[in-house]
């Protein structure tokens, strides 16, 4: 397995990156990115015998910028740096560090992998601890057996053309010694004997021997440097900062939350060294946390590396005093893309469960709407009901209430209405918050909405209650004369066609046994009685639907020949929510999970539902599989279904990595939608965090 790939390493809700681990001029300081900043990242140590210096493998030696200048001396500067073999190089990669050691050079890098306290109960002193925008770094140089002082160094050559490189240690400041691209990003550090130097390339540089040219304005590479003596080993702690001051969004006006902490890039080095240690403890309870020996190494890979994904899209903002939580959609960057929220929801209920009601708030305040209904081919006649929006805005531009950046009207297949499946999110993540926060209060006072709710989706089974089914059967007018597709908007219709879909089927299944769990808690015994009745209805449906090879068709009513693995999905929401009843195979449902179960041992072999090399695919008919869901899948066959072939299971998990590590994916770091195994789409994505599933196991059936 390669060591050579792109990870994150995220401060949480600042939307931004140190992105560390392809060779070449492939990571750097990222801010607001849809990807990485492809800079060259220069991390080294002079050799033992003096005169040339090795460094991690993560920069060009390209030609020297002094030549744009210097037209009449064009000869070549002379070669100081050379990368280290791969075969000297080591990385042990975990959830909150990733340590890399080359000779006597060890790097670690240290990511916040921790709770965000509610800002309406916190302390301020909480949340700048939490949201400091800046990750660490640790570098070591073992000079022991060493009988000259070597020299040191960390640094980047901002790729962003209109800010310069600048240092801020020279300027008769107090505090750390810094280097800067703009005001955007830094790496500051207040270790003894650390300098600064700007010049051209690295290896200038490092060649530079008049102190008073270390200061070079033209330059665009900026270091920081430490000598450290013979027979000494040294640690330095920088601190990797992230800033970007005032309004930051277009359609309301909105800052990052940590701008009431933070001024200014100065600002964050200082906080963010004072409290190195600290930061360094929590990584390291992290590490433990998130890695439990009852993961294969496989699994704790994709986790962790999912992890990071996901801090690295996530952005905490300030509307007016209010608090804005987003998580932007990977290289796409469209905000809280609804589809993804549900998935990001079981991560997010386990450390900062404010985040989800924050998120369904805003969807019920400024993205809820009204539509009319249609049957294939017919006119809108029919009474809708409440729904919500794809998703919230792209890159800082918010949309306008009530709409979506993605969708549009008269289309049947990509960048079409998810109106019913978006409405059945907004169900199902109440629920879940509902029931994981005990927040009793915020349950009450969504009852309007969820009644609402309720009303909608009978609605768009069938206009006439002695018609119904439990399925969806009507499209929305927000697609004009078009159809409605679902969150697998580049899949075939086999999972990309809302109506009569199973994936979504088994989901509203889901979500009407949650209202009627919430209703008979809210003494609304009517409402939960029709919530009931279409349970029922829809697993009747989906029974009858059931071939005689155990398998169930992927479209219910409509000649389909695919079958897919995310019939399945829909039964982590009952499980989480601990209806353990209604996902018992002697349950009131034990028919239905029974049919499920056939369905995915029926599926899952190769030439239906698995890949040649043991890798899920979603649909029998798609060469297109997305990780997030098949980690979600696979949580669902283990802890509910109770599948046993761990061969299968583990099998599956090496080809995922392996698919992860193919060269084409690596720059990316985690990305979600392969084609035969090569990401093809939403990469440097977040919803790989549905793996966080796998650490709830443990309630195996």
């Amino acid at each position: 397995m390669t060591i050579f790939f792109n990870a994150l390493h995220a401060p949480i809700g600042a939307h931004a990156s140190f992105t560390l681990g392809c060779k070449g001029a492939t990571g750097g300081m990222g801010l607001e990115l849809g990807g990485p900043a492809s800079e060259k990242v220069y991390i080294g140590v002079e050799t033992r015998t003096g005169g040339s210096f090795e460094a991690l493998p993560f920069f060009d030696l390209d030609d020297d910028e002094a030549l744009r200048y210097d037209h009449a001396n064009r000869h070549a500067h002379k070669r100081l740096l050379q990368p280290f073999a791969d075969k000297a190089i080591t990385r042990d990669f975990q959830v909150a560090t990733d340590t890399w050691q080359a000779g006597d050079l060890t790097l670690r890098i240290i990511s916040p992998v921790m709770p965000v306290p509610d800002p309406d109960r916190a302390s301020a002193a909480a949340l700048r601890f939490a949201l400091c925008p800046a990750v660490l770094a640790q570098l070591t140089i073992d000079n022991r057996q060493g009988r000259r002082p070597r020299r040191a160094f960390i640094g980047y050559a901002g790729a962003k053309r209109s800010d310069a490189m600048r240092e801020f240690d020279h300027l008769g400041q107090r505090g750390p010694v810094g280097i800067a691209h703009g005001r955007s990003t830094a790496m500051a550090c207040a270790d003894a004997g650390v300098f600064s130097a700007q010049d051209f390339t690295m290896e200038r540089i490092l060649d530079q021997r008049l102190e008073e040219n270390r200061h070079f304005g033209l330059g665009g590479t900026a270091a920081l440097l430490v000598d450290v003596p013979a027979r000494q080993r040294r640690t330095i702690t920088v601190a990797l900062c992230f800033h970007r001051a005032g309004l930051v969004t277009g359609g309301i006006d909105a800052s990052y939350w940590y701008s009431r902490y933070f001024p200014d890039l100065e600002s964050v080095a200082r906080y963010c060294l004072a409290h190195a240690d600290d930061y360094l403890a929590s990584a390291r309870q992290a590490d433990r946390d998130w890695a439990p020996r009852r993961l294969s190494a496989d699994q704790r890979f994709q986790l962790a590396h999912a992890v990071r994904s996901y801090y690295g899209s996530t952005q905490f903002l300030d509307w007016d005093g209010r608090p804005f939580w987003v998580v932007n959609e990977g290289e796409y960057r469209m905000m809280n893309t609804f589809d993804l929220t549900v998935d990001q929801l079981f991560f997010e209920m386990r450390l900062n469960p404010w985040t989800v009601r924050n998120e369904l708030d805003m969807f019920t305040a400024r993205y809820s709407y009204q539509d009319r209904l249609h049957f294939p081919g017919q006119a809108n006649a029919h009474p809708g009901g409440i729904s919500f929006t794809h998703d919230m805005g792209m890159a800082n531009r918010v949309s306008r209430p009530g709409y979506s950046t993605y969708e549009r009207a008269g289309l049947h297949g990509c960048f079409s209405h998810m109106t019913h499946e978006q409405l059945v999110n907004w169900v199902l993540c109440a629920a879940v918050y509902a029931h994981g926060s005990g927040d009793g209060r915020w349950l009450r006072a969504q009852q309007t909405v969820l009644e609402r709710c309720l009303l909608s989706m009978e609605r768009r089974d069938h206009p006439r209650a002695t018609e119904r089914n439990g399925v969806m059967g009507l499209d929305s007018s927000r697609t004009a004369d078009g159809s409605e597709i679902t969150t697998y908007d580049s899949l075939d219709a086999s999972l990309g066609q809302a109506r009569g879909n199973v994936y979504l089927a088994v989901k509203c299944w889901a979500a009407y046994l949650a209202l009627e769990r919430i209703f008979t808690q809210l003494k609304r015994p009517a409402a939960a009685a029709r919530a009931q009745r279409q349970a029922d209805r829809c697993a009747a449906t989906l029974l009858a639907a059931v071939e005689a090879d155990g398998t169930i068709p992927a479209i219910v009513g409509e000649p389909c020949e695919a079958r897919i693995i995310p019939a399945i999905e829909g039964l982590v929401f009952p499980w989480v929510l601990g209806m353990d009843q209604a996902i018992s195979p002697r349950g009131p449902y034990g028919a239905l999970i029974r049919a499920l179960k056939g369905h995915l041992l029926a599926v899952l072999r190769p030439g239906v539902c698995l890949y040649d090399d043991g890798a899920w695919k979603l649909s029998s008919t798609a060469d297109n599989s997305w990780l997030s869901k098949i980690y979600l899948c696979q949580a669902v066959a283990r802890a509910v279904l109770g599948l046993k072939q761990d061969a299968v299971m583990s099998r599956a998990d090496a080809a995922h990595v392996a698919w992860l590590l193919n060269e084409p994916n690596r720059f990316f770091a985690w990305s979600d939608q392969m084609t035969s195994g090569v990401a093809k789409g939403s990469k440097y994505y977040p919803r790989g965090v549905t793996a966080a599933l796998w650490l709830d196991e443990a309630r195996r059936r």
